[in-house]
């Protein structure tokens, strides 16, 4: 934990202590974890819509003859099958096949934008840098990108009219360039909810026009302010991935369920060569989603037993608002990775039977695919 006077802090801060949020360290910065209550929050993305201040994520800028070559040399999804205007997730492995981060790729007409976890930054452009050939240039603007997102089924409501048209017909994972609030901006339909939405990338000169202009649209909505607490249950509902949790430099991205974004056939890339031998000589372990009986919550790091053996550990866990029950990840051995497959959490020394579940757990949000 840094002293509070070292922390970063976005251009919103102000408007997060003004709303009485909890502020946080997370990553370096200043963060609010919740304002009214986590459920509370929760619930306004499930059934209208939140706001969350995503400032501390990095953005790098990535310029250059060899870009796109050198991006699918750097990632396992593939970076050259991309339009302009359209964005991809994607892992970033090391020769091991670990994963050094998942992140985001956006396609400009003359540059790239890598979209990073926020603990990862250093080290993400680190890495980068260190493989960077001498015709691409890597400049980190995330000191100059203020990020928010707007999430929830009444999303495109609350930017209607202050945001171009075109941005209300976006697809999933497609993005445009426009005014927002009449401030220069980039407007993205991702998402970590599962619900729809928009990501709204500008400079942080302009934080209290758009933050100001989206409460005041957004309230009569039934917009409400969302920390990280919520930010993260909506997001295991989704089976969506936490960097450090779920995911890190031990795991594969076929470990991990993430097959879907390793691209074999492009070509070379950091791990490829240990991801083709682990998809010929099959996983020894999957990660798997998880239900249990009760309101106890599997936490991070407890043991996953089967037939009283260990066979793998909790990953992620949470009450979810949404099913009223207790969710969880985890890793376990390959042949117990069939949903239906009966499980113990080893919660101290109480046993709590849980049962492999398909991901997602939440299956009716409103984000558009």
């Amino acid at each position: 934990m840094q002293p509070a006077t070292s922390l970063k802090r976005t251009p919103f801060t102000e408007f997060h202590r003004a709303a009485g949020a909890k502020l946080v360290e997370f990553a370096g910065f200043e963060m609010p974890v919740r304002y009214t209550g986590d459920v509370r929050e929760h619930l306004a993305v499930r059934n209208a819509a939140g706001l969350f201040d995503i400032t501390h994520m990095g953005e790098f800028e990535v310029r250059g003859a060899g870009a796109s070559a050198w991006l699918d040399r750097m990632v396992t999804n593939h970076v050259g099958a991309i339009a302009v205007g359209q964005a991809l997730y994607s892992p970033m492995c090391r020769p091991d096949g670990g994963i050094v981060d998942d992140l985001l790729v956006y396609r400009y007409d003359d540059h790239f934008m890598v979209v990073v976890n926020a603990a990862n930054m250093a080290k993400d452009f680190a890495w980068l840098d260190a493989h960077r050939p001498a015709d691409v240039t890597l400049v980190d603007r995330s000191a100059e990108t203020a990020l928010l997102a707007v999430q929830g089924p009444r999303a495109a409501d609350i930017v209607r009219g202050h945001v171009p048209a075109a941005a209300l017909d976006l697809g999933y994972y497609r993005f445009l360039t426009g005014e927002l609030f009449g401030v220069p901006a980039t407007i993205s339909r991702t998402g970590y909810t599962g619900e729809d939405g928009f990501e709204l990338y500008f400079a942080p000169a302009h934080g209290a026009t758009v933050w100001q202009g989206l409460v005041d649209a957004g309230v009569p909505q039934g917009l409400e302010l969302v920390g990280l607490g919520a930010r993260d249950t909506l997001r295991l509902e989704m089976g969506y991935m936490l960097y450090g949790n779920d995911i890190d430099d031990t795991t594969s991205p076929l470990e991990a369920g993430l097959g879907w974004t390793v691209k074999l056939a492009k070509g070379d890339f950091h791990g490829r060569d240990v991801l083709v031998r682990q998809k010929a000589e099959g996983l020894r372990r999957k990660l798997v989603g998880f239900q249990l009986d009760g309101r106890r919550v599997p936490r991070h790091g407890m043991a996953i037993v089967s037939e009283g053996r260990p066979v793998g550990h909790v990953t992620s866990g949470t009450f979810s608002p949404s099913l009223e029950r207790p969710i969880g990840m985890g890793y376990v051995e390959a042949p117990l990775a069939k949903v239906g497959t009966a499980l113990e959490v080893q919660a101290g020394s109480t046993s709590l039977p849980a049962r492999v579940t398909a991901r997602p757990f939440h299956t009716r949000g409103s984000h558009r695919s």
